[in-house]
């Protein structure tokens, strides 16, 4: 995939829409396991797995080594032993994946004036005004290497979905440029879950129609895709097959919400347990807001329940707060009313309406007001 599309030219046939849009997809190589690595040097060529040590923990990342043997994000830390014994396993340590995240990004945005930040470990760069594009793309990946020991593997193509994919399947120490045909060629044996925006439900429903690989979506009428899923699903299916996306790339805002999340590794009803891993999420929420010095005024819970039904409730107080009493107890109370009698998948907590600067407010929890407020998935 190295340079396809030309070797610093945008890529994109004539006549496209997004014809003069190069827009880059940077990630983080295996990013906790990376970052750990840096701390502990001793433990290179060694499986690492990084995630919590509970007997329901999951694997938060793995280094290259320990995927070898099947180990994956998201896996009971059980049967990640169970497929890499000889691991080395070490808890998260998020105030050091911080501060590694904000050192790489930092070095990109000295570089590039249109970079939007996805995630702790990802970003995307639009570099169409970029005076050469892939050599200053190869100049920052070393620069960021050089200056923090972590590699970027890089994306390159017409619209953020070519770029996101193409950087995906160039993992470990990337660097690789498609152009919107080519990701159509290149891709089409992959699954439709490849794809950004088709998730686990839909691609159930996918393959209960015989859809199962992205070249398989490319070959189905739009219009017949609406009729078996949909309205509206025909339409944005076959665009995502065909790797069309007109999202822009936007200059990351300032932040609006906080939230810390957990997706059990096996359902779990009993409320006792619920409102322990609850509290757990809202001291971290805390210690989040702590150390970005942020407060707000309004406190949620997500709950999504076995049958991927998501419930949010949210309640704002008078002043903001990031008081871990104040937020554990608003939590509980929002979690209490529900009575739950389902088992649950997920649970979240967020904190919004932030205020700066940002005191740390111990307000009284009054009973909060039943209102709908989205999480951030």
């Amino acid at each position: 995939m190295e340079s396809a599309g030309g070797a610093d030219g945008h890529g994109e046939a004539a006549g496209e829409a997004q014809a003069r849009r190069v827009i880059a997809h940077c990630d983080i190589d295996a990013f906790y396991a990376s970052v750990e690595l840096q701390r502990h040097p001793e433990l290179r060529g060694q499986p690492l797995i990084v995630g919590g040590l509970g007997p329901r923990s999951v694997v938060t990342t793995a280094s290259y080594e320990a995927r070898a043997f099947g180990v994956d994000s998201a896996m009971p830390m059980s049967r990640a032993r169970r497929l890499c014994p000889h691991a080395v396993v070490l808890p998260p340590d998020m105030s050091a994946y911080a501060a590694a995240s904000r050192q790489v990004w930092a070095i990109v945005r000295e570089r590039f004036e249109v970079v939007q930040q996805a995630g702790i470990d990802e970003a995307y760069v639009d570099v169409s005004d970029v005076e050469r594009p892939l050599t200053a793309l190869r100049d920052m990946v070393k620069a960021v290497e050089e200056t923090t020991g972590l590699f970027v593997s890089v994306g390159v193509g017409p619209n953020r979905l070519v770029a996101k994919t193409t950087s995906g399947a160039a993992k470990p120490r990337g660097f690789a440029v498609l152009s919107r045909e080519q990701a159509c060629e290149h891709f089409a044996a992959e699954p439709v879950r490849k794809l950004q925006g088709i998730g686990p439900r839909t691609a159930e429903r996918l393959a209960e129609l015989g859809i199962e690989t992205i070249g398989q979506l490319q070959q189905r009428d739009p219009e017949e895709l609406t009729g078996q899923i949909g309205t509206g699903a025909g339409d944005r299916l076959h665009a995502l097959a065909h790797f069309r996306d007109g999202s822009r790339v936007q200059v990351s805002r300032k932040v609006k919400s906080a939230s810390r999340e957990t997706t059990f590794p096996a359902d779990i009803a009993d409320p006792t347990e619920l409102l322990g891993a609850m509290m757990r999420l809202a001291e971290r929420l805390a210690e989040d807001l702590a150390r970005k010095e942020l407060a707000g005024r309004t406190i949620g819970i997500k709950v999504r329940l076995a049958d991927w039904s998501t419930i949010t409730r949210a309640h704002t107080i008078d002043a903001p707060t990031n008081d871990t009493e104040t937020i554990k107890a608003i939590a509980r109370e929002l979690l209490e009313r529900e009575q739950l009698t389902d088992p649950v998948r997920l649970l979240g907590v967020r904190c919004a309406g932030f205020e700066e600067p940002a005191p740390t407010v111990r307000v009284s929890a009054r009973r909060p007001e039943q209102l709908e407020l989205p999480l951030d998935a």
